[in-house]
């Protein structure tokens, strides 16, 4: 069986619920546009991941000519909207509307750590890269080092980043059964299976749920501690000090 197009279709599945994310996301469209933006440039670390943790067909076999590919760039974009759950589902699904910070409590002692944890991914990464593992396990302890950092920094957000990385990792094994339902045989013949866990519940290798959680878990909190808002009921959505900026509409 060929797979030349698996990659393409699935990156390109992940833009459905991306759309009707945006649909619904009312006032926060422009947000979750930049989000996403900004996330398409993580499609461009793949060579890391190719071939050694996994070696995708591509369009114009560009994976395996440069290790980029155009695939990678759609499904970051997608998953960037997605994954940003306390922008996205999280505050769609429980009817949450953003309400600025106080000015006093962005000068809490925490809040000097406030660059530091947003980048600790970015930081962390490179010295976890060099260990003798696959590519696929500092990716996904960065991620999970930067949703930490993001709580200790700001403790409003646990429950949000918790939510965010159950929620997408759930949304990204769905996705993960469909490929193996639609294309059976393609993670045996495109993960670089022999150089990671044996874990594979229902036939997905447990990395993949990890970086789903990890990813999910960091990138929820990443915009409300960008921009000093925090998710609050709907009916809370009021402003706090006349400092502070007013809600976001839901």
């Amino acid at each position: 069986m060929t797979y030349h197009y698996v990659w393409l279709l699935w990156s390109t599945a992940f833009l459905v619920p991306w759309a009707i994310l945006f649909v619904a996301a009312g006032s926060f469209r422009r947000e979750m546009l930049r989000v996403s933006a900004l996330t398409s440039l993580l499609g461009l670390t793949e060579p890391i991941f190719v071939p050694e943790y996994w070696n995708p067909p591509s369009l114009f076999e560009l994976a395996q000519r440069t290790g980029f590919d155009i695939e990678s760039l759609i499904f970051s974009f997608a998953i960037g909207g997605i994954g940003g759950i306390g922008a996205g589902v999280y505050r769609v699904l429980l009817r949450r509307a953003l309400r600025a910070l106080p000015v006093s409590e962005r000068h809490a002692w925490r809040h000097r750590f406030h660059r530091l944890a947003s980048a600790a991914p970015v930081l962390a990464f490179p010295p976890l890269y060099l260990l003798p593992w696959n590519p696929i396990y500092p990716a996904t302890t960065a991620l999970l080092i930067g949703g930490a950092a993001n709580v200790l920094c700001r403790p409003d957000l646990l429950h949000g980043s918790v939510t965010g990385g159950l929620l997408f990792a759930a949304l990204y094994a769905l996705f993960m059964a469909l490929l193996i339902a639609f294309a059976p045989g393609y993670i045996e013949q495109v993960w670089n299976l022999p150089a990671l866990s044996s874990i594979r519940p229902a036939g997905i290798p447990i990395e993949e749920l990890a970086f789903g959680f990890a990813f999910g878990t960091y990138w929820a909190g990443i915009y409300e501690h960008f921009t000093w808002t925090r998710l609050v009921p709907s009916g809370e959505c009021r402003p706090d000090s006349p400092n502070a900026r007013p809600c976001e509409a839901c």
